[in-house]
């Protein structure tokens, strides 16, 4: 862990970083490997430094903090905008790298954020379907992951996500004690341009790596 906290130091403000571990080791570790019997496949693909996109599927709240947890480094995730509306909450995720995001429309703001964190060293997040699937399936994904690569030139780390679509049922209060599994994949170059249809190419890419691993279960 020191040489992690050394790493990060480099990359991000140390208010982040304090909060980060903090809430990454008192709560999301041992919820993701006790409660839920997490297994944790790639870890040793993730870069240890440098601006990287993760991509990955979406299906449950406790995706973004479960996928930072398996990174082994902080992750900038898009949040939808309505939590930065909420007292105390806002504060806590945007030190824990987290920027508001408007579903269903370019936004702009979002983009410009992404492409901050990546100059400074982060990693940052995006769940390609843009929203949560019942099935944890992506079938209609977006191309600003793509976009923010291209214009960066940061490499894609596709991630699967197994299992957290049954944390929480409708009607439930509580996340049930089911079965996790993150598998993470092989570094995808970024697009060679942002023409739509190399973005397209590589986000097709994406999907279909994330799928494969998906495939592959518990």
């Amino acid at each position: 862990m020191k040489d992690e906290v050394e790493l990060e130091k480099k990359r991000e403000p140390i208010e982040s970083l304090i909060l980060y571990h903090l809430f990454k080791w008192s709560v999301v570790s041992p919820m993701l490997h006790i409660y839920f019997r997490g297994r944790i496949y790639g870890a040793e693909r993730v870069p240890e430094s440098g601006p990287l996109v993760v991509v990955g599927n979406h299906a449950s709240d406790f995706d973004p903090p479960i996928v930072s947890n398996c990174l082994r480094r902080p992750v900038a995730f898009m949040a939808k905008e309505e939590l930065f509306q909420v007292p105390i909450l806002k504060d806590a995720i945007r030190l824990y790298g987290a920027y508001p995001v408007r579903r269903g429309s370019v936004d702009r703001s979002a983009l410009k954020a992404a492409l901050s964190y990546l100059k400074e060293g982060w990693a940052t997040g995006v769940f390609l379907q843009g929203t949560r699937t019942p099935n944890a399936r992506i079938t209609n994904p977006k191309l600003g992951a793509a976009l923010i690569a291209a214009k960066t030139k940061a490499p894609l780390l596709p991630v699967s996500l197994w299992g957290t679509q049954n944390i929480v049922k409708k009607g439930s209060l509580l996340p049930k004690p089911v079965p996790v599994t993150v598998r993470i994949g092989e570094l995808i170059d970024a697009p060679s341009s942002t023409e739509r249809e190399e973005l397209e190419a590589v986000t097709d890419r994406c999907v279909e790596a994330i799928h494969a691993l998906h495939d592959l279960g518990r």
